[in-house]
């Protein structure tokens, strides 16, 4: 199985951490790509300020974001794990994990960034500031970039399981499954079912419960070989779900419905 996530925005500092080698990261065949963006972002926060905010959509209070990426070259390094921060994360808790429960978070779990590609929770990263909707000089939209490079690193991850699709946003533009692995793909959203029988999307949320889900899964003992196995074990470790078969070549969606925040 494989389970993709966003990244989280927020990020811990890093300054702590080894030294960061882009040769130690997890899918080697994406190294040239995240050179590319790396080197493109410094040359941004290395210029004028004004502009690099701009580009990068942050305020004068956020200069210390801008340090972060000028420094990245000579960057020290700590897990994924531990840099990020955000809602999904907390949610998550990969420290309080079982060392079983790692393992499986560690093989099946990607992690799309717009810095680094596809990324593994063990894998030695530098806090940054990068998002997924920025286009950067010289090289372009983010998304854009990354979407050869990963059109082949994805499937080779994948190989013949089921990928659950947890990102949002996008995230979800970096990759797009087709082909026999869309039908092997699921992509999923939390939705909060109103006591009147409304719903809704409600992003904080929608980011927790993802985090629960993928700590559920882990933690159980089943690899699930199928969309529909994968669907049956996420209700039965208590989530709600709707299924709704995709179209050819297209991926599932599943709806998580959950009644309590």
């Amino acid at each position: 199985m494989l389970i993709l996530l966003p990244p989280s925005e927020g990020k811990a500092p890093t300054d702590g951490g080894t030294p960061f080698d882009v040769e130690e990261l997890s899918t080697p065949a994406l190294n040239r790509t995240r050179v590319r963006v790396r080197d493109a972002l410094v040359k941004l926060c290395s210029g004028r300020e004004a502009r690099a905010r701009q580009v990068l959509g942050i305020s004068e209070r956020q200069t210390d974001e801008l340090d972060r990426n000028r420094e990245l070259a000579d960057a020290r390094a700590l897990p994924a794990s531990q840099v990020y921060t955000g809602v999904l994360y907390a949610a998550l808790d990969y420290p309080s994990l079982t060392a079983t429960a790692r393992r499986r978070v560690n093989r099946w779990l990607r992690v799309l960034s717009a810095l680094w590609g596809a990324i593994q929770m063990e894998d030695q990263i530098p806090a940054y500031r990068l998002s997924g909707d920025v286009t950067l000089p010289r090289i372009g939209a983010i998304t854009t970039v990354w979407r050869k490079p990963l059109a082949s690193s994805i499937p080779d991850a994948a190989g013949e399981g089921v990928v659950l699709d947890l990102r949002s946003g996008v995230y979800a533009k970096m990759w797009t499954a087709d082909g026999d692995l869309a039908e092997c793909t699921v992509t999923a959203r939390v939705v909060l079912e109103r006591p009147d029988g409304s719903r809704a999307v409600v992003s904080h949320h929608n980011k927790a419960t993802k985090g629960h889900l993928v700590r559920a899964l882990a933690s159980q003992g089943t690899t699930p070989r199928s969309v529909e196995e994968l669907s049956a074990l996420v209700e039965k470790l208590g989530f709600g779900t709707e299924l709704k078969v995709g179209r050819p070549g297209k991926p599932w969606s599943l709806d998580v419905v959950v009644t309590d925040l």
